[in-house]
């Protein structure tokens, strides 16, 4: 390949991460372009990282510079400019995935080996496009970007101005150590300050401008996960309690993930979440807020959630446990930030998919992922997911041993009968959207329940909005039975 290996980063998966994106379109594909190079000399220098980053479904900022947090957000008040760092650090989160798919694709294998043989081919280029400031920061990663290739020639020193050099380095030692000094008294003074401040045990400290960390989550009729929203803005917390959510629940894609400079890293009492989550599992048709020093609780029936309130109390110190009246509804659901998290966490899941290596159950659990919202009554299908469709497509193209069945489901409102056709319709209108992508009819299946299969209670409004949805399944072509998606997707082999 003669093609300019950061030129085409910069036309395929910034049009990926960009499409749709109106605001701070332009210092976004600034940040792009900066991080590009800056990520690919990690990867040449350190092929480890690129394994590390394969093995997760969302890696983000913080996995690259897990060893030197401080150093994330220096890069990210570098590369921000005058945007929001919380905003930059979402694109480039949203950028990581599609890069390695591309670079996995460029050098025909998946095995870091071969990735970093591929950046170091094209490394003249890629050095080039560093940004001035990247050397510093590489360095203090532990990477150094020479590689034999000089990225500034220094300067040749006069003879006769060495003595002068000297002189003026002499003058300047005693003003450095001042400054040194000053520094190391205005640290001393911050400890000091800090240690005045710190709060209770439990609680976290937070800043006025910031909004609280929250968990939001529900469970359904048998007591399984049904919704599950996280908002923080520690990264790494929030990976480190996604995968206990999964486990607890037993639930292969867990929470809708928004990390965001504007919550809090932490929340109160953040260390009895999981023995908290281990008791509401099982409860049938149960909401949990988790916000603040506030802890809410709702359940259809008052006696199991007065019960939940007595068990929970004692775990959490620094928080009160309210119990919601069934009759009123705890929060109405964040549609757009479900499908919004939703359909990024879909993207990047099939582009982590290697095109020579296509299971059906990788496409239907990343399919999964996304959430397909028609308007009332209508099975056109939205703008939003036509690209993950498209990316869907792309791939089952390439593999015919894919075949899956399309399920649509909607709520119980109105007429059951109604109901039915509509939800045939849209999953129709799914398959034939894949289809005139190119993909083979008899690869594809559409079936449609109406509201016999619900997720969630329709007596709420965020339940509705659970149970209107589309399904993909694996369909083994043997016996014709649908395998359920779970957890052995998204797995590279």
């Amino acid at each position: 390949m003669n093609s300019n290996l950061i030129d085409l980063l910069k036309q395929k998966v910034s049009a990926i991460v960009l499409e749709g994106e109106t605001e701070y379109l332009s210092e976004k594909i600034q940040a792009l372009s900066s991080f590009f190079p800056i990520l690919l000399s990690l990867f040449k220098s350190k092929p480890e990282l690129i394994g590390n980053l394969q093995s997760q479904l969302n890696p983000r900022l913080s996995d690259i510079f897990a060893t030197h947090p401080d150093l994330k957000q220096q890069f990210l008040e570098q590369v921000s400019g005058t945007v929001p760092t919380g905003t930059i650090e979402s694109t480039l989160n949203r950028s990581i995935a599609p890069t390695l798919g591309f670079l996995e694709s460029e050098a025909g294998s998946s095995e870091p080996s071969a990735i970093a043989h591929l950046i170091e081919t094209h490394w003249p280029a890629v050095s080039s496009a560093l940004p001035h400031w990247a050397p510093a920061l590489l360095s203090a990663l532990g990477v150094s970007v020479a590689s034999g290739h000089a990225l500034h020639q220094a300067p040749e020193v006069e003879p006769n101005r060495v003595v002068e050099e000297k002189k003026k380095t002499n003058f300047l030692w005693p003003l450095i150590a001042l400054i040194v000094l000053a520094a190391l008294l205005a640290l001393m003074f911050k400890a000091c300050s800090d240690k005045e401040t710190k709060p209770a045990s439990g609680v976290p400290a937070q800043t006025a401008t910031s909004e609280p960390a929250k968990l939001q989550l529900s469970t359904g009729s048998t007591g399984d996960l049904t919704t599950c929203q996280l908002y923080s803005g520690n990264a790494s917390y929030s990976d480190i309690l996604q995968k206990e959510i999964k486990q607890i629940f037993n639930h292969n894609i867990g929470c809708g993930v928004e990390t965001n400079a504007k919550y809090h890293n932490e929340f109160i009492d953040q260390d009895a979440i999981p023995s908290v989550l281990k008791l509401i599992q099982g409860v049938p048709n149960t909401s949990l807020i988790w916000m603040g020093d506030q802890l809410y609780i709702q359940t259809d029936n008052p006696d199991d959630a007065q019960q939940l309130a007595d068990k929970i109390q004692p775990l959490v110190k620094n928080m009160k446990v309210v119990i919601q009246a069934s009759t009123t509804i705890s929060e109405p659901v964040d549609s757009e930030t479900a499908i919004s998290a939703g359909n990024t966490s879909a993207e990047k899941a099939l582009a982590k998919i290697n095109p020579d290596n296509i299971r059906p159950l990788d496409i239907a659990t990343a399919l999964n992922m996304q959430i397909i919202n028609f308007d009332t009554a209508s099975s056109n299908i939205p703008d939003a997911n036509k690209s993950i469709l498209d990316q869907a497509a792309a791939l089952i193209k390439r593999a015919s041993q894919v075949h899956l069945t399309v399920k649509g489901h909607t709520d119980a409102s109105g007429d059951a009968a109604a109901n039915k056709a509509l939800s045939q319709k849209r999953a129709q209108a799914v398959v034939d959207y894949l289809v005139k992508q190119g993909v083979d009819p008899a690869q594809l299946k559409a079936v449609g329940y109406g509201s016999e299969q619900p997720v969630a209670d329709n007596a709420t409004p965020e339940g509705r909005f659970k149970n209107r949805r589309i399904e993909f399944e694996v369909l083994n072509t043997e016996n014709g039975v649908v395998r359920d998606v779970d957890e052995q997707g998204i797995n590279e082999q």
